[in-house]
């Protein structure tokens, strides 16, 4: 269809050519009957030739607007998950959650207007002016280690936050009950660091509450400013009231002398608060503990008079936003209990609050429930894995759990309105508004989701709670547009914009993704769970409706090929035009990016969507389906073809191939800065010369034979240290590569140029496992490897996470040190399925 409609666009040009030429008249001199004739009927080829521009010009603009509507106009299919699949009616014991993963400590519920909660802090008179206000995750911010002990994804939870001289504790349990989700009660624990040895420091605790429309919040404020408690009333949530109790010393019960100042205001927006909040700390007050001496502390205004200060025209429709001050000497503990209306009234007595000693209880009988359920789903300790490495389990389960998230919004799309030899000039349009429940890479730098890290996500989440990943990967199938296409990256909601820079905010609907939410999906179909079962049936159109997207949209020049749309033009300061949608950014591909490209890791990616989209069509009886896709499975897995397309003889691997050449590098040239220079000899068309994970693929996704001649000569370059293998995993690129290490421009360090990842890493234990159980010449040898190669990776992220408390981005292949962003508990957390050699 797409050359179709290439033919048609280019018909208009020619017609052009031959109006412009009659309409100069040279074919009509002679007068006569045969002249006359002739002019006539020039005359009317003119006509057929003005109106059949005309027609081409307007079909042109409405191909353009119909791509442009398909572009943002949601799937016909029906959805994956079942209506209203996140109110409480349906789901109680997901609608609320810890699903703000930006932000240090928050909860709110799963709706497209949801009641907001959130803490910030600050630790009073140590620096001269506005104390430092804590509250979302910051790269820089000075704080960490931080990041969740325990977090079960459902209901309870334990995070550890290092600021400084002081220890935090968050903590939150949730109680099911009523129609509306139930109670939960959070816990703020703050202490001195262990080896802090200065005066005990004053703090200042904000607990906050947002609504996000017409919602009713009524405060009833006690002595001192001390708000009893807020009561409140929305359409989902029915009747509830939050109560601030008391402070209490750590582990004890009598109360501890608090200074209380409150505000209330019209909601400025999500992205305002922290500001809001920092431009009201400006008054001095008095924190006099009895027998104290009395300390000065900057507070909020201490009223409860409503204040709309927020822009023009923001009132009690764009929400409100409440918040409580409680300052105090540290050590102390902190509880915030929420009850829900009809979670109190539904028993035949009155719940007991779930505060202080009753809090405890709960708390602890979680965390042991948590241990046991680790151990029983990953037997870290029965494979005789150390105390300290069940913990590094505990903690990597536990940070990917609590940094899943609620969205919901209009992302910015830019429709594909490329035709050959022409391109129509649009502007980015608004997605319709959707919701999206996932797991985020990391809660300080890429707190939102993306789909190729989601796949990765999903295996770790499937282990622990199979209905999470349903939930994840059927709000993902909910973005598929009327092409099947899925943005790479979502943007929704203003919390979620105001952290992406503007260049990568717009979405365009010619890029892909690997599909690896195609990875989880191969595992329900091992798995035999009646639940997943239904669920795949439900969202099979939609799979297949991706699939098909990708396969058609991502073609390359010859058949059975493929090639990422959305390279970087060949600009002068890039020494490698990214590939951004392949998800491996600047890996080294063609120096000169062209169409006669073709991607081998992106092939390797249909064929695994091949294989599962045919295995799971064959299970669910769909016989069309699988006749369609068979075919198409078993061209994509015949090792001839795959020879045919990307074996490089020269190089003994498998490779891209595409407009290539060695002989480019940056050099310094004033004023410009680095430049890209391109030598001899000059780019031709072959294989491209970058050993590393995209050579690779064909093995990571195990399509090979066990028996393949091919299989021998990938595990060479794999061990060989000079190429691929570390003492810390398997390297991104050879060390002998010339673009190993080398940045891509002036401002770009190198990203997937030499440093260890743990997401290929797995795919490479995964790969070695299985061919170290299939019977092969190859047997033995990829065994030993998994051995070693998962003793080298998980010692490597225990000792940096012992060192550093983080779980890092990538790590470094020379001395296995973390780096990137953290905490990155996004696949790095794929460390625990190794570790329980879950593949």
């Amino acid at each position: 269809m797409a050359r179709g409609e290439r033919r048609r666009r280019g018909a208009p040009a020619d017609g052009a050519r031959t109006a412009e030429r009659a309409a100069r008249g040279g074919p009509a001199r002679r007068e006569g009957r045969g002249g006359r004739a002739r002019g006539a009927a020039a005359g009317a080829a003119l006509a057929v030739v003005v109106l059949s521009l005309a027609l081409g010009l307007s079909g042109c603009w409405l191909l353009a607007w119909h791509r442009a509507r398909r572009a943002v106009t949601l799937h016909s299919a029906p959805p994956a998950l079942p209506p209203d699949s996140s109110s409480p009616a349906v789901a109680p014991d997901l609608f609320w959650g810890t699903y703000r993963p930006h932000v240090y400590f928050g909860m709110k519920t799963r709706s497209p207007q949801p009641l907001l909660t959130g803490l910030m802090w600050a630790q009073q008179g140590t620096t001269p002016g506005t104390p430092k206000l804590r509250h979302t995750c910051e790269q820089g911010d000075g704080v960490g280690p931080y990041g969740w002990e325990f977090h079960d994804g459902l209901s309870f939870g334990r995070q550890h936050i290092q600021d400084g001289a002081l220890r935090l504790t968050t903590e939150f349990v949730k109680r099911p009950g009523g129609q509306h989700g139930g109670n939960w009660s959070w816990r703020v624990t703050v202490e001195p660091q262990a080896s802090s040895t200065s005066a005990l420091p004053l703090v200042s605790l904000f607990f906050y509450v947002v609504t996000d429309g017409k919602e009713v919040l009524v405060p009833e404020v006690g002595a001192k400013g001390q708000l009893k408690f807020i009561s409140g009333h929305t359409s989902e949530l029915g009747d509830f009231r939050f109560t601030l109790m008391p402070p209490t010393s750590p582990g004890d019960t009598a109360p501890k002398y608090g200074s209380y100042n409150v505000f209330w205001s019209s909601n400025p927006g999500l992205p305002l608060l922290t500001e809001m909040v920092k431009s009201r700390l400006n008054n001095w007050f008095q924190h006099r503990p009895p027998g104290a001496s009395p300390e000065r502390y900057l507070g909020l205004p201490g009223s409860l008079k409503w204040e709309d200060r927020g822009p023009s025209g923001q009132g009690q429709g764009q929400g409100q936003f409440l918040i409580q001050q409680v300052t105090l000497k540290v050590p102390f503990s902190v509880e915030l209990v929420f009850e829900s209306g009809s979670a109190q009234a539904g028993g035949s007595q009155a719940l007991e609050q779930l505060a202080g000693s009753l809090l405890t209880q709960a708390l602890e009988s979680h965390a042991e429930a948590f241990r046991e359920r680790f151990e029983k789903t990953f037997r870290l300790k029965e494979k005789g894995l150390s105390p300290e490495e069940q913990a590094l389990g505990q903690v990597a389960l536990s940070g990917l759990l609590g940094g899943i998230g609620y969205f919901y919004g209009q992302g910015l799309v830019l429709p594909d309105m490329e035709v050959e030899g022409s391109k129509q000039k649009v502007d980015p349009v608004l997605f319709p508004p959707v919701p999206l429940f996932t797991a985020v890479p990391s809660r300080s730098f890429f707190p939102r989701g993306f789909l190729w890290d989601e796949g990765f996500h999903q295996l770790v989440i499937q282990r622990w709670d199979p209905r999470l990943t349903r939930e994840a990967v059927g709000h993902w199938l909910g973005l598929l547009n009327a092409d099947g296409w899925i943005g790479r990256e979502q943007v929704l909601g203003d919390e979620a914009r105001a952290r992406v820079p503007s260049e990568f905010l717009v979405q365009r609907t010619a890029h892909a993704n690997p599909p690896t939410l195609l990875l989880p999906v191969a595992h329900m179909l091992e798995g035999g769970d009646p639940a997943d079962y239904a669920f795949l049936r439900r969202a099979f159109p939609r799979l297949r409706a991706w699939f098909s997207w990708l396969h058609q949209s991502q073609a390359g020049p010859v058949p059975l090929s493929y090639r990422w749309r959305g390279r970087d033009p060949a600009l002068p300061t890039l020494l490698n035009p990214k590939t951004l949608p392949s998800g491996l950014d600047d890996y080294p591909r063609a120096s000169h990016p062209s169409p006669t490209e073709r991607h081998l890791d992106l092939r390797c990616w249909v064929a695994l969507g091949a294989r599962v989209l045919m295995q799971l069509a064959e299970q669910l009886g769909e016989a069309e389906a699988a006749a369609e896709l068979g075919p198409l499975a078993a061209s994509l897995e015949a090792e001839e073809s795959l020879d045919e397309l990307h074996w490089a003889p020269e190089l003994g691997v498998f490779a891209d191939f595409g407009n290539h050449t060695k002989a480019v590098q940056l050099k310094p040239r004033p004023p410009q800065g680095l430049v890209r220079v391109v030598g001899r000899p000059s780019p031709r068309l072959q294989y491209v010369d970058a050993l590393g994970y995209v050579s690779l693929f064909p093995f990571l996704l195990r399509l090979l034979d066990p028996n393949s001649s091919r299989l021998g000569p990938l595990l060479d370059v794999l061990a060989d240290s000079r190429q691929l293998w570390s003492p810390f995993g398997l390297r991104s690129l050879a060390a002998t590569s010339p673009f190993y290490s080398q940045r891509n421009s002036e401002h770009d360090p190198p990203y997937w140029r030499g440093a260890v990842w743990l997401n290929v890493n797995y795919l490479a234990l995964g790969a070695l496992h299985y061919y170290g159980h299939l019977e092969g010449p190859y047997q033995a040898r990829a065994a030993k490897l998994h051995r070693e190669l998962r003793t080298n990776l998980v010692g490597n992220v225990r000792r940096q996470y012992q060192a550093t408390g983080f779980l890092w981005e990538q790590y470094s292949d020379q001395d296995g040190r973390g780096m990137g962003c953290r905490p990155f508990q996004g696949w790095t957390s794929l460390v625990l399925l190794a570790m329980a050699e879950d593949y």
